[in-house]
Protein backbone atom coordinates (compact mmCIF):
# COMPACT_ATOMS: atom_id res chain seq x y z
CA UNK A 1 0.00 0.00 0.00
CA UNK A 2 2.93 2.34 0.57
CA UNK A 3 3.47 5.37 2.74
CA UNK A 4 0.44 7.23 1.47
CA UNK A 5 -1.74 4.75 3.36
CA UNK A 6 0.48 4.38 6.39
CA UNK A 7 -1.47 6.59 8.78
CA UNK A 8 -4.12 8.27 6.63
CA UNK A 9 -6.28 10.85 8.29
CA UNK A 10 -8.93 12.24 6.06
CA UNK A 11 -12.37 13.62 5.36
CA UNK A 12 -14.24 12.45 2.33
CA UNK A 13 -15.36 14.95 -0.23
CA UNK A 14 -19.07 14.89 -0.89
CA UNK A 15 -21.07 13.99 -3.97
CA UNK A 16 -24.82 13.98 -4.72
CA UNK A 17 -25.27 10.45 -3.39
CA UNK A 18 -24.37 11.03 0.23
CA UNK A 19 -27.90 11.68 1.43
CA UNK A 20 -29.60 10.98 -1.88
CA UNK A 21 -29.27 7.19 -2.09
CA UNK A 22 -31.18 5.65 0.79
CA UNK A 23 -30.05 2.53 2.62
CA UNK A 24 -32.66 0.56 0.65
CA UNK A 25 -31.07 1.66 -2.62
CA UNK A 26 -33.77 4.11 -3.67
CA UNK A 27 -32.61 7.35 -5.30
CA UNK A 28 -33.64 10.79 -4.09
CA UNK A 29 -32.11 12.99 -6.77
CA UNK A 30 -32.43 13.75 -10.48
CA UNK A 31 -29.49 12.05 -12.20
CA UNK A 32 -29.76 14.51 -15.09
CA UNK A 33 -29.17 17.53 -12.85
CA UNK A 34 -26.75 16.32 -10.16
CA UNK A 35 -23.20 17.63 -10.11
CA UNK A 36 -20.18 17.02 -7.88
CA UNK A 37 -19.00 19.64 -5.39
CA UNK A 38 -16.89 21.66 -7.81
CA UNK A 39 -17.25 25.41 -8.04
CA UNK A 40 -16.93 25.56 -11.83
CA UNK A 41 -19.95 23.23 -12.02
CA UNK A 42 -21.98 25.45 -9.70
CA UNK A 43 -21.34 23.53 -6.49
CA UNK A 44 -19.18 24.00 -3.40
CA UNK A 45 -15.42 24.29 -3.86
CA UNK A 46 -14.59 20.64 -3.29
CA UNK A 47 -11.23 21.04 -5.00
CA UNK A 48 -10.32 23.85 -2.63
CA UNK A 49 -11.49 21.80 0.36
CA UNK A 50 -9.30 18.87 -0.61
CA UNK A 51 -6.29 21.10 -1.24
CA UNK A 52 -6.80 22.65 2.19
CA UNK A 53 -7.13 19.29 3.93
CA UNK A 54 -3.92 18.07 2.26
CA UNK A 55 -1.84 21.22 2.65
CA UNK A 56 -2.98 22.45 6.05
CA UNK A 57 -4.15 19.27 7.78
CA UNK A 58 -1.77 16.72 6.21
CA UNK A 59 -4.58 14.41 5.11
CA UNK A 60 -3.90 11.98 2.30
CA UNK A 61 -7.02 10.04 1.35
CA UNK A 62 -10.48 11.06 0.16
CA UNK A 63 -13.50 8.87 -0.43
CA UNK A 64 -15.67 10.12 -3.30
CA UNK A 65 -19.21 8.67 -3.11
CA UNK A 66 -21.21 8.31 -6.31
CA UNK A 67 -24.47 6.58 -7.19
CA UNK A 68 -24.64 3.65 -9.58
CA UNK A 69 -27.68 5.22 -11.27
CA UNK A 70 -25.79 8.44 -11.78
CA UNK A 71 -22.89 6.77 -13.53
CA UNK A 72 -25.11 4.79 -15.90
CA UNK A 73 -27.94 7.34 -16.24
CA UNK A 74 -30.40 4.89 -14.62
CA UNK A 75 -29.53 2.01 -16.97
CA UNK A 76 -28.69 -0.86 -14.63
CA UNK A 77 -26.69 -2.92 -17.13
CA UNK A 78 -25.64 -0.12 -19.41
CA UNK A 79 -22.45 1.64 -20.27
CA UNK A 80 -21.17 4.55 -18.24
CA UNK A 81 -22.94 7.76 -19.23
CA UNK A 82 -20.27 9.98 -20.86
CA UNK A 83 -21.61 13.27 -19.48
CA UNK A 84 -22.05 12.05 -15.92
CA UNK A 85 -18.76 10.15 -15.94
CA UNK A 86 -16.99 13.28 -17.11
CA UNK A 87 -18.40 15.27 -14.18
CA UNK A 88 -17.47 12.61 -11.66
CA UNK A 89 -14.03 12.20 -13.18
CA UNK A 90 -13.45 15.92 -12.73
CA UNK A 91 -13.89 15.34 -9.00
CA UNK A 92 -11.51 12.38 -9.10
CA UNK A 93 -8.92 14.41 -11.00
CA UNK A 94 -9.25 17.29 -8.52
CA UNK A 95 -8.56 14.79 -5.77
CA UNK A 96 -5.52 13.38 -7.55
CA UNK A 97 -4.14 16.86 -8.16
CA UNK A 98 -4.35 17.80 -4.47
CA UNK A 99 -0.95 16.11 -4.00
CA UNK A 100 1.19 13.38 -5.51
CA UNK A 101 0.50 11.17 -2.49
CA UNK A 102 -3.26 11.61 -2.20
CA UNK A 103 -5.31 8.43 -2.56
CA UNK A 104 -8.76 8.85 -4.12
CA UNK A 105 -11.37 6.18 -3.39
CA UNK A 106 -14.15 5.59 -5.91
CA UNK A 107 -17.12 4.62 -3.74
CA UNK A 108 -20.28 3.12 -5.27
CA UNK A 109 -22.76 4.29 -2.65
CA UNK A 110 -25.68 1.89 -3.18
CA UNK A 111 -25.83 -0.47 -0.18
CA UNK A 112 -25.63 -3.49 -2.56
CA UNK A 113 -28.94 -2.42 -4.09
CA UNK A 114 -30.69 -0.90 -7.08
CA UNK A 115 -34.22 0.42 -6.52
CA UNK A 116 -34.50 -1.45 -3.21
CA UNK A 117 -33.52 -4.78 -4.80
CA UNK A 118 -30.36 -6.60 -3.67
CA UNK A 119 -27.65 -7.49 -6.15
CA UNK A 120 -27.88 -11.18 -7.03
CA UNK A 121 -30.94 -11.63 -4.80
CA UNK A 122 -33.80 -10.51 -7.01
CA UNK A 123 -32.21 -7.24 -8.05
CA UNK A 124 -29.43 -6.58 -10.55
CA UNK A 125 -27.45 -9.64 -11.51
CA UNK A 126 -23.90 -10.16 -10.35
CA UNK A 127 -22.89 -9.79 -14.00
CA UNK A 128 -24.47 -6.33 -14.19
CA UNK A 129 -22.55 -5.22 -11.12
CA UNK A 130 -19.35 -6.68 -12.51
CA UNK A 131 -20.00 -4.81 -15.76
CA UNK A 132 -20.13 -1.52 -13.86
CA UNK A 133 -16.80 -2.14 -12.20
CA UNK A 134 -15.18 -3.55 -15.33
CA UNK A 135 -15.86 -0.24 -17.04
CA UNK A 136 -14.53 1.77 -14.10
CA UNK A 137 -11.46 -0.45 -13.88
CA UNK A 138 -10.77 0.15 -17.55
CA UNK A 139 -11.22 3.89 -17.10
CA UNK A 140 -8.77 4.17 -14.20
CA UNK A 141 -6.29 1.45 -15.13
CA UNK A 142 -2.80 2.73 -14.44
CA UNK A 143 -3.96 5.35 -11.92
CA UNK A 144 -1.91 4.14 -8.98
CA UNK A 145 -3.49 6.54 -6.50
CA UNK A 146 -7.06 5.48 -7.29
CA UNK A 147 -8.59 2.86 -5.01
CA UNK A 148 -11.86 1.02 -5.58
CA UNK A 149 -14.51 0.92 -2.86
CA UNK A 150 -16.66 -1.83 -4.35
CA UNK A 151 -19.85 -1.01 -2.46
CA UNK A 152 -20.94 1.19 0.41
CA UNK A 153 -22.50 -0.65 3.33
CA UNK A 154 -24.09 -3.87 2.03
CA UNK A 155 -26.74 -5.10 4.45
CA UNK A 156 -29.10 -8.07 4.71
CA UNK A 157 -27.20 -9.81 1.95
CA UNK A 158 -26.28 -13.45 1.49
CA UNK A 159 -22.61 -13.27 2.42
CA UNK A 160 -21.75 -16.11 0.05
CA UNK A 161 -23.34 -14.17 -2.79
CA UNK A 162 -21.44 -11.13 -1.53
CA UNK A 163 -18.27 -13.17 -1.87
CA UNK A 164 -19.15 -14.26 -5.40
CA UNK A 165 -19.97 -10.82 -6.76
CA UNK A 166 -16.77 -9.42 -5.28
CA UNK A 167 -14.63 -12.34 -6.41
CA UNK A 168 -16.07 -12.14 -9.90
CA UNK A 169 -14.72 -8.62 -10.28
CA UNK A 170 -11.55 -10.16 -11.67
CA UNK A 171 -10.98 -7.26 -14.05
CA UNK A 172 -10.57 -4.96 -11.06
CA UNK A 173 -8.32 -7.30 -9.15
CA UNK A 174 -6.12 -8.03 -12.16
CA UNK A 175 -5.19 -4.39 -12.77
CA UNK A 176 -3.40 -4.38 -9.41
CA UNK A 177 -5.01 -1.32 -7.87
CA UNK A 178 -6.19 -1.26 -4.28
CA UNK A 179 -9.63 -2.76 -3.73
CA UNK A 180 -11.71 -2.29 -0.55
CA UNK A 181 -13.82 -5.37 0.24
CA UNK A 182 -16.95 -4.55 2.32
CA UNK A 183 -18.75 -6.96 4.59
CA UNK A 184 -22.40 -7.41 5.57
CA UNK A 185 -24.43 -5.49 8.20
CA UNK A 186 -23.50 -2.07 6.79
CA UNK A 187 -19.89 -3.34 6.72
CA UNK A 188 -19.85 -3.10 10.51
CA UNK A 189 -16.44 -3.37 12.15
CA UNK A 190 -18.11 -4.90 15.20
CA UNK A 191 -19.80 -7.68 13.24
CA UNK A 192 -17.22 -8.34 10.54
CA UNK A 193 -16.09 -11.57 12.20
CA UNK A 194 -19.34 -12.82 13.75
CA UNK A 195 -21.52 -12.38 10.64
CA UNK A 196 -19.17 -14.39 8.45
CA UNK A 197 -17.87 -11.49 6.38
CA UNK A 198 -14.26 -12.03 7.39
CA UNK A 199 -14.29 -15.73 6.58
CA UNK A 200 -16.09 -15.30 3.26
CA UNK A 201 -14.03 -12.37 2.02
CA UNK A 202 -10.76 -14.01 3.05
CA UNK A 203 -11.28 -16.30 0.07
CA UNK A 204 -11.12 -13.39 -2.39
CA UNK A 205 -7.62 -13.55 -3.84
CA UNK A 206 -5.49 -12.12 -6.60
CA UNK A 207 -4.92 -14.32 -9.66
CA UNK A 208 -1.55 -15.33 -8.19
CA UNK A 209 -3.18 -16.41 -4.93
CA UNK A 210 -1.94 -13.46 -2.85
CA UNK A 211 -3.95 -10.81 -1.00
CA UNK A 212 -1.85 -7.81 -1.99
CA UNK A 213 -3.97 -4.64 -2.31
CA UNK A 214 -7.12 -6.46 -1.15
CA UNK A 215 -8.15 -4.53 1.95
CA UNK A 216 -11.13 -5.22 4.18
CA UNK A 217 -13.48 -2.25 4.37
CA UNK A 218 -15.21 -1.53 7.70
CA UNK A 219 -17.39 1.25 9.13
CA UNK A 220 -18.13 2.25 12.71
CA UNK A 221 -19.68 5.38 14.17
CA UNK A 222 -19.31 6.57 17.72
CA UNK A 223 -22.90 7.45 18.64
CA UNK A 224 -25.41 5.41 20.64
CA UNK A 225 -26.71 3.20 17.83
CA UNK A 226 -23.82 3.31 15.33
CA UNK A 227 -26.04 5.17 12.86
CA UNK A 228 -24.02 8.36 12.56
CA UNK A 229 -27.17 10.39 13.11
CA UNK A 230 -26.38 11.74 16.57
CA UNK A 231 -23.92 14.44 17.50
CA UNK A 232 -23.01 12.96 20.88
CA UNK A 233 -20.24 10.36 21.00
CA UNK A 234 -20.79 7.69 23.64
CA UNK A 235 -18.15 5.05 22.85
CA UNK A 236 -14.76 4.62 21.23
CA UNK A 237 -15.73 1.07 20.12
CA UNK A 238 -12.26 -0.21 20.96
CA UNK A 239 -13.14 -3.14 23.24
CA UNK A 240 -16.25 -4.29 21.38
CA UNK A 241 -15.12 -3.72 17.80
CA UNK A 242 -11.68 -2.40 16.91
CA UNK A 243 -9.48 -4.46 19.23
CA UNK A 244 -11.13 -7.84 18.48
CA UNK A 245 -11.00 -7.08 14.76
CA UNK A 246 -7.36 -6.02 15.03
CA UNK A 247 -6.52 -9.31 16.73
CA UNK A 248 -8.32 -11.26 14.01
CA UNK A 249 -6.64 -9.27 11.23
CA UNK A 250 -3.22 -9.81 12.75
CA UNK A 251 -3.75 -13.54 13.18
CA UNK A 252 -4.83 -13.79 9.54
CA UNK A 253 -2.10 -11.47 8.20
CA UNK A 254 -4.67 -9.11 6.73
CA UNK A 255 -5.38 -5.37 6.86
CA UNK A 256 -8.49 -3.18 7.00
CA UNK A 257 -9.40 0.46 6.61
CA UNK A 258 -12.07 2.27 8.57
CA UNK A 259 -13.48 4.00 5.51
CA UNK A 260 -16.35 5.72 7.29
CA UNK A 261 -16.67 7.13 10.78
CA UNK A 262 -17.82 10.36 12.28
CA UNK A 263 -18.60 12.27 15.40
CA UNK A 264 -15.30 11.68 17.13
CA UNK A 265 -11.65 10.72 16.98
CA UNK A 266 -10.46 7.08 16.92
CA UNK A 267 -6.73 7.80 16.88
CA UNK A 268 -6.22 5.98 20.22
CA UNK A 269 -7.22 2.77 18.47
CA UNK A 270 -5.70 3.19 15.01
CA UNK A 271 -2.35 4.38 16.35
CA UNK A 272 -2.09 1.33 18.59
CA UNK A 273 -2.92 -1.06 15.73
CA UNK A 274 -1.32 0.66 12.76
CA UNK A 275 0.05 -2.62 11.42
CA UNK A 276 -3.46 -3.85 10.65
CA UNK A 277 -5.48 -0.63 10.35
CA UNK A 278 -4.34 1.45 7.41
CA UNK A 279 -6.19 4.50 8.67
CA UNK A 280 -9.61 6.06 8.76
CA UNK A 281 -11.81 8.34 6.69
CA UNK A 282 -14.20 10.69 8.42
CA UNK A 283 -17.73 11.52 7.27
CA UNK A 284 -18.19 14.13 5.83
CA UNK A 285 -17.27 17.24 3.86
CA UNK A 286 -17.99 18.38 0.31
CA UNK A 287 -21.62 19.35 -0.27
CA UNK A 288 -23.08 19.03 3.22
CA UNK A 289 -24.85 21.95 4.88
CA UNK A 290 -23.81 23.41 8.21
CA UNK A 291 -26.91 21.91 9.85
CA UNK A 292 -25.89 18.30 9.13
CA UNK A 293 -25.09 16.44 12.37
CA UNK A 294 -21.69 15.22 11.20
CA UNK A 295 -20.74 18.22 9.09
CA UNK A 296 -17.00 18.63 8.55
CA UNK A 297 -17.11 21.11 5.66
CA UNK A 298 -14.50 23.85 6.20
CA UNK A 299 -15.51 27.46 5.73
CA UNK A 300 -13.64 30.01 3.66
CA UNK A 301 -11.98 29.90 0.26
CA UNK A 302 -8.66 30.25 -1.52
CA UNK A 303 -5.87 30.22 1.06
CA UNK A 304 -8.13 30.99 4.00
CA UNK A 305 -10.00 27.88 5.10
CA UNK A 306 -11.20 27.21 8.65
CA UNK A 307 -11.86 23.69 9.90
CA UNK A 308 -14.86 22.76 12.01
CA UNK A 309 -14.27 22.39 15.74
CA UNK A 310 -14.42 18.59 15.45
CA UNK A 311 -11.75 18.43 12.76
CA UNK A 312 -9.55 20.82 14.74
CA UNK A 313 -9.88 18.64 17.83
CA UNK A 314 -8.99 15.49 15.88
CA UNK A 315 -5.92 17.12 14.36
CA UNK A 316 -4.70 18.15 17.79
CA UNK A 317 -4.53 14.54 18.96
Amino acid sequence: MGGAFAYPRSVKSGFPTERSVAANGSVHYDTTKASPPLSFLGGPDGSGQMSHFVKDDKMNIFRLPVGWKYLTASNVGGTLNPANLQKYDQLVQACLKSSANTVCVIDIHNYARWNKQIIGQGGPSNAQFVNLWTQLATKYKGSEKVAFGLMNEPHEVDILNEYHFQRNNSDIIEIELTVFLPGNDYTSAGRFISNGSGAALSAVKNPDGTFKNLIFDVHKYLDSDNSGTHTECVTDNINEAFQPLATWLRSNSRQAILSETGGGNTASCTNANSDVYLGYIEWAAGSFSGTYELNEVPTGNGNNWQDTSLVKACLER
